[in-house]
């Protein structure tokens, strides 16, 4: 998969299907005869059977549904036949874009889709209930280079506006290409969080993951270590600011940024406390297991299904450890072997007309990049046993992404065995792996909820900086 919704990657193998399939939102511009009308396709999957709605939130029409959806060989059409409504398009998983023919009443018009919204569709979107809408306090564009790495990242600066602040803390995305508001499904975590913290009292580093948005370097080339990095640099452009550098220095990390918070916090001591957000606390891959489970049962998957996805996910996170080191042509070579294999004892009719090179293709691309080698054999506790600073665990009890038992178990576990001597573990009751309120924690909720950030999550965390 494009990594699912920035955060931990979700990599089903259930049905094969879900790999490199155009689920989530897709945004897009029609030019009607010189007017721009943006449109808004969410598309969603229940075991076998594609579903969609659509916006046009020009014409302050939101979650119109589709009659018809297929898929088929990265052939994909939408019908809504009472409105005259077909879309027929072609996915292209590697530009993650679907591009395609909008025809309704008589006009036959172009349609490329892409996976994030351009600057034209963003100004059109509804505004979420939490997206600040003043800003009392300094703000400053700010710079600063990873010299290990050679890239130079871009982000805000905010500080309170009295000029007091005695904390600051640097926000770390998570998985995916994420800019410094680690936007996604038109929400910005990253800006209510900095927006809330500024305002009480903590100013707040937050930048563009390299290679996105106005930072530079190669963001597909990078692994969590790269991205450990990059936070350690914007921990040092800190210190060198006079303004600055007397300020207490934290790290609050989302998702896979709270795997990377620990191994900067580990080796630097300018880190004096770190939070966690849905932060793994053990190994990934028996974490990604859990996942895809976890995610699949939610999402209307059976159960058998699941089960033979859980036994094949097994094999290939294994195999990506065994021969993580390997060089890159046998790595190759090794994982689309196990996935053949797999794909081998699939009958022909569940394949959906794909055939076994395509199929191939689809799953392990995404294996095969220098992130998945690192991440999938990553064990957050080789780090976690070694932060000796404050820390803050939050994981939402309805997390369908990082468990939040097993995970925040493992942290506490890990932090013990330190001889941490100052942490706080928090399980927060109902909330999803964004930490919304939510009915069950399926990904597929994350968009339908207003709520960006639950108030409490928000308040524990600037009460506990504050008291840290």
């Amino acid at each position: 998969m494009k990594r699912i919704i920035s955060l931990l990657v979700c990599l089903t193998f259930s049905s094969i299907l879900y790999a490199q399939e155009p689920l989530g939102t897709w945004y897009g511009n029609l030019d009607v005869q010189g007017t721009k009308l943006s449109l808004i396709f969410h598309l969603t999957k229940t075991g076998d059977n594609y579903s969609s709605t659509m916006d046009s939130p020009q014409q302050k029409a939101m979650g119109i549904p589709m009659g018809k959806t297929t898929y088929i060989n990265r052939k994909l059409i939408i019908e809504a036949p009472n409105m005259g409504i077909k879309y027929t398009a072609t996915f292209l998983p590697e530009q993650q874009k679907i591009t395609g023919t909008f025809e309704q009443g008589g006009l036959s018009i172009p349609l490329v889709l892409n996976s994030k919204p351009d600057k034209s569709t963003i100004t059109k979107l509804p505004v979420r209930p939490q997206d600040p809408k003043d800003f009392p306090y300094k703000q400053e564009e700010v710079s600063f280079s990873n010299n290990k790495g050679g890239d130079t990242l871009a982000g805000t600066l905010t500080i309170p506006a009295d000029g007091k602040a005695s904390k600051i803390v640097v926000l770390i995305t998570g998985s995916g290409p994420q800019n410094r508001n680690e936007e996604l499904l038109n929400h910005r975590p990253f800006l209510v969080l900095s927006d809330w913290l500024t305002r009480n009292g903590i100013a707040v580093l937050r930048y563009d993951d390299r290679g996105i948005g106005k930072s530079t370097g190669n963001f597909n080339t990078a692994t969590s270590a790269d991205f450990a990095d990059d936070a350690e640099a914007a921990v040092s452009y800190i210190a060198s600011r006079p303004d600055l550098k007397k300020l207490s220095v934290g790290l609050i990390g989302h998702s896979e940024g709270g795997m990377i918070a620990p191994m900067v916090a580990s080796r630097n001591k300018s880190v004096k406390f770190i939070v966690l957000m849905a932060g793994p606390g053990i190994p990934i891959a028996q974490l990604m297991i859990q996942q895809n489970k976890d995610v699949a049962k939610l999402t209307g998957v059976p159960d058998a299904a699941i089960a033979k996805s859980t036994k094949t996910n097994a094999k290939l996170y294994a195999a990506i450890t065994q021969y993580k080191t390997f060089p890159s042509a046998i790595y190759n070579e090794k994982i689309d072997s196990i996935v053949r294999s797999e794909i081998s004892l699939i009958p022909v009719s569940e394949l959906q007309g794909k055939t076994v090179d395509e199929l191939v293709l689809g799953i392990t691309s995404s294996l095969k990049t220098p992130w998945m080698r690192y991440f999938i054999s990553f064990d957050p506790t080789a780090y976690l046993t070694k932060v000796k600073c404050p820390v803050l665990a939050l994981n939402g009890s309805l997390d369908s992404q990082v468990a939040s038992d097993p995970n925040l178990t493992g942290i506490k576990n890990s932090l013990q065995k330190a001889g941490n001597k100052k942490f706080e573990i928090v399980p927060m009751q109902g909330l999803n792996h964004l930490f919304q309120k939510a009915k069950t924690g399926s990904p597929n909720e994350y968009e339908q909820i207003g709520e960006t950030i639950n108030p409490l999550a928000l308040e524990k965390i600037t009460n506990w900086i504050k008291s840290t």
